[in-house]
């Protein structure tokens, strides 16, 4: 379950949508140039799973890391006008389609392989794109700022992040588990 290189994310997600068929392009919510945090991770399953099957197995059950790290995040970002994330719901969804949400993310494209996810607001751009090829399953996240709040609130976020995605891909390997 090797987290991915930033610097080499970009590159390798373009040349691997070049020999994947249907694949589109590396799902970024901006230039790499213009990122503040890029992350990837991904985990070889026992069985295929669509991209929204990965994240109805990962959000099915609570998550103690995820739910505290949202309490602090909803407190510390409520003082300076942040809209409340309150977690995620653990509602399993059959579909999804561009312009709906999953919980506070708007689903921006969804298929069998990818799904990808923002969040958007004055502070910072968020776009968590699922992938799921064959077997392995990917989480990248990539973040713009767009003031000092956002690059603070990016401190702590960044180090949580890598520890839940980490958790989250555990989860879904031993859920997707046949032996």
């Amino acid at each position: 379950m090797p987290d991915t290189d930033p610097r080499a994310l970009a590159s390798a997600a373009m040349a691997s949508a070049a020999t994947i068929p249907g694949s589109g392009p590396p799902y970024l919510v901006a230039p790499e140039s213009e990122l503040a945090f890029l992350h990837a991770r991904s985990v070889t399953l026992d069985r295929p799973v669509t991209a929204l099957e990965g994240w109805n197995l990962i959000r099915s059950g609570p998550s103690p890391l995820l739910a505290a790290a949202m309490r602090v995040r909803d407190a510390i970002s409520g003082s300076f006008g942040v809209a409340p994330i309150s977690g995620f719901s653990g509602a399993r969804r059959t579909s999804v389609a561009p312009g709906e949400r999953l919980d506070f993310f708007l689903v921006e494209h969804a298929s069998d392989t990818d799904l990808v996810l923002s969040v958007r607001d004055r502070h910072l751009d968020v776009m968590t794109w699922l992938s799921a090829q064959e077997r392995t399953y990917r989480v990248t996240s990539s973040v713009k700022v767009h003031n000092l709040f956002g690059r603070l609130y990016m401190v702590p976020v960044a180090l949580a992040h890598r520890m839940i995605v980490a958790a989250d891909l555990r989860r879904l390997e031993k859920m997707t588990a046949t032996g």
